[in-house]
């Protein structure tokens, strides 16, 4: 059952063989790509750790959870909502608008990658994630914080060279 009443996270295959998902544990109607409530999710090593990256397909918000274990990779769902509302706060959105962006409450359901477009904004922000951790020392740094706020104010070619943070603020602001 698929309806739009729900979040969409798109994960990389190196991602779904980790969380051992299966084609049939997958969304195969995508009604909601290019949509605030469609992400997309890698797999990525830093410094021999498991970390996730999120990055949303509309606005390329992004967030890095870094050093992960295999069990919370397999809790993919409350994985991202446990570090999306911190990060939004941190982005200074309100309770509202973070319960908005978040799904408020409702289903999150998993799907293959959609978009090159948006796997081409992974791969660099991956990039600029492994040299911004490797620079700490640490993926317990605690310039992390930082670091994806910086990252969220970094123009992307996609979005027209515009700013992840003002673009999700703006959407939002649209549809609240």
């Amino acid at each position: 059952m698929f309806h739009e009443a729900m979040t969409i996270i798109h994960c990389t295959e190196k991602l779904r063989k980790e969380m051992d998902l299966r084609d049939s544990d997958l969304v195969q109607e995508n009604k909601l790509a290019g949509t605030l409530f469609s992400w997309h999710a890698n797999l990525l090593h830093i410094n021999r750790k498991k970390c996730v990256l999120f990055v949303n397909d509309k606005t390329r918000l992004n967030f890095i959870v870094p050093e992960v274990s295999r069990a919370n990779i397999k809790e993919l769902d409350n994985l991202f909502l446990g570090m999306l509302y911190p990060r939004l706060a941190q982005e200074g959105f309100t309770e509202k608008q973070r319960r908005f962006i978040a799904g408020d409450g409702k289903p999150i359901v998993f799907a293959k990658t959609s978009s090159k477009s948006v796997l081409g904004s992974i791969n660099d922000l991956a990039d600029h994630y492994t040299y911004s951790i490797l620079g700490t020392g640490s993926l317990h740094s605690s310039e992390i914080p930082a670091i994806i706020s910086r990252l969220n104010r970094l123009p992307i070619s996609s979005i027209k060279y515009t700013l992840p943070v003002d673009v999700m603020r703006a959407e939002v602001e649209n549809e609240t």
